[in-house]
């Protein structure tokens, strides 16, 4: 028996390495690639090398590939990024999911499912998949366009609604609903108090926990408390018999501000990552053929209207938030199948009696056929469609300015520099990456536009040929770099303002021939060494003299430094002898305070 399980497992994994590699080079997607393997290994497959027992086991045990998948996307929803996201996530994802479950919801009454049910279905297939349709944006490189950001704001609403759908998906059932008068109330109240102790015991205990194991230093302790925390909560949440998915989600969402929250992604995502494909494997093992086989047309039809019906809406939606008609369309087909969750929903409807299983495995063939249909949709789109050989644009509609001046990055750095040139009228074009930044930015009467300051197009768009100077503010040092490079060869007569995040960056600048630098905490750091003078007892002059022979001292290091840049020894040695220097100037101007009698308070050693 354990040889057994061994060999299936070695098949699993054999099956799992070889498919989402090959299914990513075909252009369809790990998803999609994942789940065929499974038809062909499942008991109807070509392979045969699967039952019914097993396949039911196996996604049974991947089950919790989902709940990982939950915990996951609580630890990313920090009340920040919620916040400066909010219109897109609250705004186009509830029209989303409302909008496409509703009319999905009268194909499912037309069909002649009662209510409930056909809503319940509505809502389960209203929902994309955010494991595939993040990856056929990221590939298409449309992520950080704006219907990419638009399209990621809409499935993480759907992640949030999928939370309920799961954990109450049993009040949809009509035997749930006709016995509910006769509930008691503790019944009621055990899922909520058990909710309320989870949040409660995780706001004040969970963090601090992780901080003890975390000094231990002891890796494999944090992996599995992370694991433990994930399957506590998952427990709780199962024994007053709501979804385990829910604690999971709960538990992240405590966590999205702990300082372990990176740590805790690092150690669950590879099993995150390996159990939902086995969860999407076992799926295909799952699905029915002969339904495919039996009702062709019904499955064909309803993957049609599934896919038309959600691509009509997010088309409408990304028109609405003032996308061109390419971008609309991008958005629409790359959100059009339905996705994991509805696997989820469907299995969670059966459980709770709200589904029959043979609507179930309709439901189940045109989930899949609906995922399929998603890179050929955009691979059409893109070759065959009157406007397909126009990239879509990468940023935001811009001003149309001339002798502005044009910021590379909106952080806290460029922002300054934004505040002094409004303050004095002097128009200027803010770019940034970060989507989040830019709406929190907003909130405060700041205006930047998303865009890559390094790309030829979003530089044309922000009128950088008119220009009369570049800020480059990009807190990343490579994308610093690039952006600088591209700026000096494509505009070599714009002055450039560049900020340094050390020495090194400084002069990896300066090879580009920028030399209009500023190191980031250079000046904040002489002022705070100044006011420590001050409080040691030297006078203000004194101090700002003491600053001031430093500050030269020290460019005239950074310049002098930048022949040796390459060698680190040699720097190091030149580093020692500069500070016996600096050392021995300060000493001199001791003796000529001595002589002058201003000599001042000694430091304290």
């Amino acid at each position: 028996m354990s040889e057994m399980t061994l060999f299936e497992v070695a098949i699993l994994l054999s099956a799992m390495a070889i498919a989402a590699p090959l299914a990513r080079m075909l252009g369809i997607g790990s998803v999609l690639g994942y789940l065929i393997a499974g038809v062909l290994m499942g008991p109807q497959g070509l392979l045969l090398a699967f039952g019914e027992h097993e396949a039911e086991t196996f996604l049974h045990a991947a089950e919790f590939g989902v709940v990982l998948l939950l915990f996951l996307i609580g630890l990313e929803l920090r009340p920040k990024r919620l916040w400066a996201m909010r219109t897109a996530i609250f705004g186009a994802g509830t029209l989303q999911v409302i909008g496409s479950g509703l009319l999905l919801t009268s194909i499912g009454l037309i069909a002649g499912l009662p209510p409930l049910p056909a809503l319940f279905a509505g809502l389960a297939l209203a929902l994309s998949s955010t494991a595939f349709a993040v990856q056929v944006l990221e590939e298409n490189g449309e992520l950080q366009m704006r219907h990419g950001r638009l399209g990621f704001a809409v499935l993480l609403f759907q992640d949030l609604a999928a939370i309920p759908l799961i954990a109450f998906a049993p009040l949809f059932a009509v035997a749930a609903v006709a016995t509910t008068a006769s509930t008691d109330a503790l019944a009621i109240l055990k899922p909520i108090l058990a909710i309320a102790a989870l949040v409660i015991g995780g706001y004040f205990i969970l963090d601090r926990a992780l901080q003890l194991i975390a000094r231990t230093k002891v890796r494999e302790a944090m992996t599995a408390a992370a694991l433990l925390t994930v399957v506590g909560a998952a427990l709780l949440m199962q024994s007053v018999g709501l979804s385990a998915s829910l604690g999971a989600f709960i538990a992240g969402a405590l966590l999205a501000e702990s300082s372990y929250r990176h740590q805790l992604e690092a150690d669950i995502q590879p099993f995150e990552g390996l159990l939902l494909g086995l969860f999407f494997t076992a799926v295909g093992m799952s699905l029915d053929l002969t339904v495919l086989l039996n009702q062709p047309v019904m499955v064909i039809a309803l993957t049609v209207l599934l896919v038309a019906i959600k691509a009509g809406v997010l088309f409408a939606i990304g028109r609405w938030q003032g996308l061109t008609t390419r971008p609309a369309r991008r958005l629409g087909l790359s959100l059009s199948q339905a996705g994991e969750f509805g696997f989820v929903l469907l299995t969670a409807g059966v459980a709770g009696n709200v589904l029959d299983r043979e609507t179930s495995a309709l439901l189940g063939v045109v989930i899949t056929m609906s995922m399929a249909t998603t890179p050929l949709l955009l691979l059409l789109d893109r070759h065959l469609l009157p406007e397909a050989n126009t990239a879509p644009t990468g940023h935001d509609e811009m001003p149309d300015e001339d002798g502005h001046v044009v910021i590379a990055g909106f952080g806290r750095y460029g922002q300054i520099t934004a505040r002094i040139l409004r303050a004095k009228g002097i128009p200027f074009t803010a770019l940034d990456l970060s989507a989040e930044q830019i709406a929190l930015v907003a909130n405060y009467g700041s205006k930047a536009f998303f865009g890559d300051a390094s790309r030829p197009d979003i530089l044309e768009a922000a009128q950088t040929s008119k220009a009369k100077a570049f800020v480059l503010a990009i807190d990343d040092v490579e994308a610093s770099l690039r952006t600088a490079k591209f700026v000096r060869e494509t505009y070599p007569d714009l002055p450039i303002f560049a900020r340094a995040r050390n020495r090194r960056h400084a002069h990896e600048l300066m090879d580009l021939g920028i030399m209009s630098l500023e190191r980031e905490t250079f000046r904040s750091a002489l002022a705070t060494a100044g006011d420590v003078l001050v409080a040691l007892g030297y006078s203000k002059a004194r101090a700002g003299r003491a600053l001031e022979i430093f500050q030269n001292h020290d460019e005239k290091r950074l310049t002098d430094d930048y022949a040796y840049a390459s060698d680190v020894a040699k720097i190091q040695d030149k580093a020692r002898s500069d500070a016996d220097q600096l050392a021995q100037i300060f000493r001199d101007d001791l003796r000529d305070d001595d002589l002058t009698g201003e000599n001042p308070l000694k430091p304290v050693r």
